[in-house]
Order: structure tokens, then C-alpha cells, then sequence
């Protein structure tokens, strides 16, 4: 159950930017006890709150997914682990991000701060698989409107 070109490339362009951010955000982290470190505890926050912007709108993305293409795509039996794993995923990034923002502890922190990474990288690899398992599996049959 496809969704609209422009739907789907904003989504791709949001995980994008999350991965970026995200990635971006781990080196600046490594590199603020450097001798620049000023620098780059500055270039953290900003990527940080940026990160954060963007993952505020991939939940606005998400919600839309469910009635676009979860629940339809769901319903008609199509491509349901991988689709399963991806919003499984999401929801894992989800989760941790709401504990990274308000977890006290710092065990559970650190836990916490570690599976969102894990999740966060590996999503892209995840729907590039629930893209690809879909198009093979003629999953993919109906088109969007901005599609023709």
C-alpha cells in the first residue's frame, strides 16, 4: 500500500535528517574534551535542539502513516514483520527519547541513551528492507495521487 511520492520522500528526508543529527551529535560529543571543546559543546546543543525539531515532526509523520499505510496495509495482510520491525522501531525511538529527556537516573540514562543509538541507526536499514520486501512481494499496488 503505497503512499503518496511527496508523503513518502518527506519521511525519507525526515529520517535523514534524524540519522544526520543524530550521528552528527555522537562525533561533536566524543570530540568536547578536545582542546575545542568549547566549540563543540556548542555544536551539541544546537544539534541536539534541531534533533529534537525533527524528531517532533516525525511524529507528526507517523501519525499520518497509521491511517495512510499501517492500518491499511495491515488489514490487507501486506508486508507485516518488516512492517512490524519499522514500527516497532519507531516506537523504541520514541520511548527512549521521552526517558532520555526525563529518566533521573543515571543507569537508566545510560541504558536508555545506548538503545536509542542502536535503534537510530539501524531504522534506515530497516525500512530500506521493508521498502525492498514490499516491491518484491507486490505489496505495493496502489498509487497516490501525486503518482500518476
Amino acid at each position: 500500500m503505497q503512499i503518496s511520492r511527496r508523503f513518502r520522500w518527506l519521511v525519507y528526508a525526515a529520517v535523514a535528517a534524524l540519522f544526520a543529527t543524530g550521528a552528527g551529535w555522537l562525533v561533536a560529543d566524543q570530540l568536547k574534551d578536545t582542546d575545542a571543546g568549547e566549540f563543540w559543546q556548542a555544536v551539541t546543543a544546537n544539534l541536539l535542539m534541531v534533533h529534537g525539531g525533527l524528531a517532533m515532526a516525525m511524529l507528526l509523520l507517523l501519525g499520518a502513516l497509521g491511517p495512510l499505510h499501517v492500518g491499511r496495509s495491515w488489514r490487507a495482510g501486506k508486508n507485516r514483520l518488516t512492517g512490524a520491525v519499522v514500527a516497532a522501531s519507531n516506537a523504541a525511538l520514541v520511548i527512549t527519547a521521552f526517558g532520555l529527556y526525563y529518566f533521573g537516573s543515571r543507569d537508566l540514562r545510560s541504558w536508555t541513551s545506548d538503545l536509542h543509538i542502536v535503534v537510530g541507526f539501524a531504522l534506515p536499514a530497516f525500512m530500506f528492507v521493508h521498502i525492498l520486501v514490499g516491491r518484491r512481494n507486490g505489496s505495493i499496488n496502489e498509487r497516490g495521487p501525486d503518482d500518476a
